[in-house]
């Protein structure tokens, strides 16, 4: 595995072989592409898997110009570094909606694509609690990771949630805990995030749709307005799991994707 951060391009992890067919990972909200490494790694035994921080998470670079369109085109210049053409494509959540932005412009760059547990349509704000529970954390003096875990509890229950947020939280060159994404700039454009995505055509691509049964990401009355802008999309359920798909049901999730990139070569 390697890791490379050059200049302005985001940061971002390769896996695999570089003669295997490429194929793109997208995280969502919070994240980063260490959420997938687990899965990236069965996966590059067949494919040349590469796992970017989205600017403002992770290890890339923070920006004051945070949207779909900027991420999709941070994606693009990544497969231009990589002198990869063409490539499959997976988004979750805020991933996902940064990978329709790519494929709705860039169709001829895109292989395959699956989006996993969101829709091309608007969604309201509704992070606010994760917010409050970030900003709750007195990162200056705080003492220990056991504290913040204490603390982002009162504002988040879940506790795999909570634990996924607390990924974010890591003690800086000086030894002061810090949070790698860019807490101000994602907290002033989270309406942005919501945005709907619009397309100027129909989408001619092999498509896949993947949600959560527990999840309502996907409503059943998103479906026809999805297939009027990806005809050949299909959509499939994973029993059991919510919003975080892949986490939740991690083999499942796996060999649904494996049959789907299996389809499309």
């Amino acid at each position: 595995m390697s890791e490379v951060n050059s200049g302005l391009s985001v940061f971002y992890r390769t896996l695999g072989e570089p003669q295997h067919p490429p194929l793109f990972i997208l995280h969502g909200l919070f994240g980063s592409g260490d959420n997938w490494l687990t899965l990236s790694k069965q996966l590059s035994e067949r494919y040349f898997v590469v796992v970017p921080d989205a600017r403002n998470h992770g290890k890339s670079p923070h920006s004051d110009v945070f949207h779909y369109a900027s991420m999709a085109e941070d994606v693009l210049r990544l497969m231009d570094t990589l002198n990869l053409d063409k490539v499959h494509l997976v988004g979750h959540s805020m991933g996902g909606k940064t990978a329709m932005n790519l494929v709705s412009r860039f169709p001829q760059r895109i292989k395959s694509l699956m989006v996993v547990d969101i829709a091309p349509r608007y969604y309201p704000p509704h992070h606010q609690s994760v917010l409050n529970g970030f900003y709750a954390l007195p990162l200056e003096t705080l003492e220990s990771r056991q504290q913040a875990e204490q603390l982002l509890g009162q504002h988040i229950s879940d506790e795999g949630i909570k634990q996924f947020m607390l990924k974010n939280l890591y003690r800086n060159e000086s030894g002061a805990f810090a949070w790698r994404m860019n807490l101000p700039v994602i907290s002033k454009h989270i309406e942005e995030i919501g945005q709907a995505q619009v397309f100027p055509s129909a989408i001619s691509l092999p498509i896949m749709f993947v949600r959560g049964e527990r999840s309502d990401y996907i409503r059943n009355e998103d479906w026809d307005s999805i297939r009027q802008v990806f005809p050949q999309a299909s959509l499939t359920t994973v029993a059991g799991a919510g919003h975080w798909v892949q986490a939740e049901k991690p083999q499942e999730f796996a060999q649904i994707l494996l049959n789907f990139l299996n389809a499309c070569m």
